[in-house]
């Protein structure tokens, strides 16, 4: 027989999956052939799934090696390498996000589609079904009209027609051909056992794709939280948001592994039918239904003989033959034996309704029907759903991809954020260019009118150079003054940030100085420069008392 098909073509992806290496856990190459029974062919899908784990594992322990040495070899950093440091945890977070985001997007697309492969497989399953399970209806109404109804038919007209021999004769003609349309009816296969596997497995199916994608969309909706949640973090500079997103960026990281090792397996394993899924079907059936029988409907081609042909002609035969002797009988037997219409009237209503049933039953035993069922799922399975498949995967890896990259920026980021809230608790909270000493001062009024403006200084020089300042004074304001002269003299040149100011480990001059030069205009800077050394001690004493 021919096992040529024009109808129906394996896409190229399921091609590319069935070639991949088929291996059991003893590291020995099987057969490719799609056989879920066997257990070699069992290990070689489970082994798709321990290969996810050990890539799970390697990942785990690159990010702890990462983080040990980040934690181990972590060194004070000057402000120059700050910026980098800054600017490294702001693109680490900003290429996560946009691989988390695609991730997502593609997840739902595969969700989707995988989605639509398997409605259009159980949706083909319930009308193969249904189609199975009308013929049966059909085979057991007409079997029991034939057995029941036209036995009690028969059985009273035999005691009217007692006296006419013919008339009997013809009645025992009329059994005889029951006899042979139950016969015919007999030699039908038995679907009911098929119907009934075919539910269980639609019904299955559609249970386990429910749970399968609600539980990818919770999977999909919790990256995106958690990409969201550690960018705000991000944006807050929330130690505690980010240290509670790393963990759970751990947890979605073993999830997308896991979920990647089901989905390549499955994919793998699903692409291994839908090679050759004729194969698969009869080997399936071999013990329930003829071969020729599974072959008419698994090609349905013009040059295939219909084996129910031959048993559907005797029926329609039969039919034919036993409505010609109820015509005769009540032609010519009514005018003699009146009591027998009624009987005679009932059997011909049963032919018709068998001959109803006959046309019925050649509509659904015709290969066209279930073919095209066949066909749907087929190309439901095999595009849409190892499609589908496909882009799972390729979400689970991006999805990987990112939370690698958000927890090496994080633990960064935390760092990051530890180092500015130190530095800024180091700063004097006595240093007027602190912006903390500038909000104590404005919700502290009292204070304020201690401190003079640099305006008083400056319209009032003769009353400054008579103040003497204790000597005690004077010289614990040498530093600020030195400070000063530095930075109106040295403020902005390169070759002088780095001169250590007396007294304290303050910033390079040119912090101090572009923070002077924003402060103040220019007439004011101006005044302040042509000031003498003895002027700006002054102006540093009554600036720091």
């Amino acid at each position: 027989m021919s096992s040529i098909r024009d109808d129906y073509i394996a896409p190229w992806w399921t091609y590319w999956l069935h070639n991949f290496p088929h291996v059991n856990l003893n590291f020995q190459p099987i057969d490719n052939t799609f056989s879920p029974q066997d257990q070699n062919y069992q290990q070689s899908l489970i082994f798709l799934g321990c290969v996810a784990a050990a890539g799970l594992g390697l990942n785990l322990l690159c990010l702890a090696i990462y983080l040990s040495c980040l934690c181990c070899c972590r060194k004070d950093e000057d402000e120059e390498s700050k910026r980098p440091n800054s600017c490294c945890v702001t693109w680490s977070a900003v290429v996560a996000g946009l691989i988390s985001c695609a991730a997502v997007g593609v997840g739902f697309y595969g969700n989707s589609e995988t989605n639509d492969g398997v409605y259009q497989l159980t949706y083909s399953l319930y009308n193969a079904n249904h189609t199975l399970g009308g013929v049966d209806n059909l085979v057991t109404n007409t079997m029991g009209s034939m057995e029941s109804g036209l036995k009690q038919h028969l059985a009273r007209l035999d005691e009217i027609f007692a006296t006419r021999g013919d008339y009997v004769q013809t009645l025992r003609f009329m059994q005889q051909m029951a006899d042979n349309v139950i016969k015919q009816l007999l030699g039908l296969p038995d679907w009911d056992t098929a119907k009934v596997d075919l539910a269980a497995v639609a019904d299955q199916t559609a249970y386990v794709e429910y749970y399968r994608w609600l539980t990818y969309l919770l999977l999909l909706i919790l990256d995106l939280v958690i990409c969201l949640a550690a960018c705000l973090g991000l944006a807050k500079q929330s130690r505690w948001l980010l240290t509670t997103m790393m963990v759970f960026g751990v947890l979605t990281l073993i999830l997308s592994w896991a979920s990647l090792g089901v989905d390549l397996a499955t994919a793998v394993g699903t692409s291994d039918f839908c090679v050759i899924p004729d194969k698969f079907i009869m080997n399936q059936t071999k013990d329930l239904i003829s071969s020729d029988i599974v072959h008419y409907y698994l090609y349905c081609s013009q040059t295939l003989p219909n084996p129910f042909q031959q048993s559907l002609t005797i029926f329609q035969r039969s039919l034919t033959t036993m409505q010609i002797q109820i015509q005769g009988l009540l032609q010519f037997a009514v005018p003699l034996f009146p009591t027998a219409e009624r009987d005679l009237l009932g059997i011909q209503h049963l032919l018709n309704s068998s001959e109803a049933s006959l046309h019925q039953l050649t509509a659904l035993l015709d290969c066209r029907g279930l073919n095209k069922d066949y066909l749907d799922a087929l190309i439901g399975v095999c595009y849409d759903g190892v499609e589908g498949l496909l882009y799972l995967c390729l979400f689970s890896i991006l999805a990987i991809c990112a939370f690698c990259a958000m927890l090496c920026a994080i633990p960064r980021a935390w760092t990051h954020i530890a180092s500015r809230e130190r530095d800024y608790d180091d700063i004097d909270e006595e240093d007027p260019f602190n912006p903390q000493a500038r909000r104590m001062t404005t919700h502290n009024p009292n204070h304020a009118t201690n401190v003079h403006s640099f305006c008083s200084y400056s319209s009032s020089m003769g009353s400054q150079s008579s103040l003497h300042p204790p000597a005690a004074q004077a010289g614990s304001n040498a530093p600020v003054s030195e400070y000063m002269n530095q930075s109106a003299l040295f403020g902005g040149n390169q070759r002088y940030e780095n001169v250590p100011l007396i007294g304290r480990g303050s910033p390079p001059p040119s912090v101090y100085t572009q923070q002077f030069r924003n402060r103040y205009s220019p007439s004011m800077r101006a005044t302040y420069l042509s000031m003498t050394e003895d002027q700006i001690r002054h102006f540093g004493n009554d600036f720091q008392a």
